[in-house]
Formats: C-alpha cells, sequence, structure tokens
C-alpha cells in the first residue's frame, strides 16, 4: 500500500530544503552521471568499430570531460562528507557548516580542473 500524500507538482517544487536538498538533489545527478560515463565506456569498448568509436569521440570531449567531472568531484566530497557525518553523529547539529565545507572544498578543485580541462583543448 503507496502513500497518498496529495502534493503537487508545484508545492513539491516550492520546498525550501535549502544546502541540505541542494546537495541531496547534486549527489543524486552526480551518481547517474558516472553510470552514464561508464556505461559509455564500456559500451565502446564492447560494440568496437564505428560505433564504439562515436562513444569514444563522445566521452573524450572537453565539454563531457567538464560534466563527468563535475559529476565525480561532487559525488565524491559529498559522500565523504556523509560518510564522516554517520561515523561522527554529533556533528550533524553542524550539517549545513559542513556543507558549505563542501562547497569551500569542491569550487576552487572544480574550477581549477575545468581551466584546465578548457587550456587543454584548446591547445594548451
Amino acid at each position: 500500500m503507496g502513500l497518498n500524500r496529495n502534493v503537487s507538482l508545484n508545492t513539491g517544487l516550492q520546498y525550501k530544503g535549502r544546502e541540505p536538498m541542494l546537495t541531496f538533489v547534486l549527489h543524486r545527478i552526480g551518481g547517474l552521471g558516472i553510470v552514464v560515463f561508464v556505461g559509455t565506456h564500456i559500451l565502446s569498448s564492447f560494440i568496437g568499430g564505428q560505433l564504439g568509436h562515436a562513444g569514444n569521440v563522445v566521452y573524450e570531449s572537453w565539454i563531457f570531460q567538464i560534466i563527468i567531472f563535475f559529476c565525480a568531484t561532487f559525488h565524491a566530497i559529498n559522500g565523504l562528507r556523509i560518510t564522516i557525518l554517520d561515523l561522527w553523529p554529533p556533528l550533524i547539529e553542524h550539517q549545513r557548516e559542513a556543507i558549505w565545507i563542501e562547497f569551500a572544498v569542491f569550487i576552487p578543485l572544480y574550477l581549477i580542473a575545468v581551466y584546465v580541462i578548457i587550456h587543454t583543448a584548446l591547445g594548451g
């Protein structure tokens, strides 16, 4: 028997979960991005030929690399934050501060990586 909550899409989109909700959503998107990358990589290696080469072109493109680096890095750093909070439950009351520390680590790391990826893609 399922839950009957009668929550409309509009009401759901107005939820003001702030930082924890943002990290929840980005963690799921990051996981899906990793699955897409690994799936593309495996399929390209198994298929081979022209179609396999087309898959290689997709995951070797700099745009795809920027997106996948976002997914993998955010997923890893957020997973580390979740693990730390799970291992030391008294820290859960400082969850929002931990999220801001997570962003303080992730954003510079991601921006440096994006710079390197674009610089390399432009032949630098």
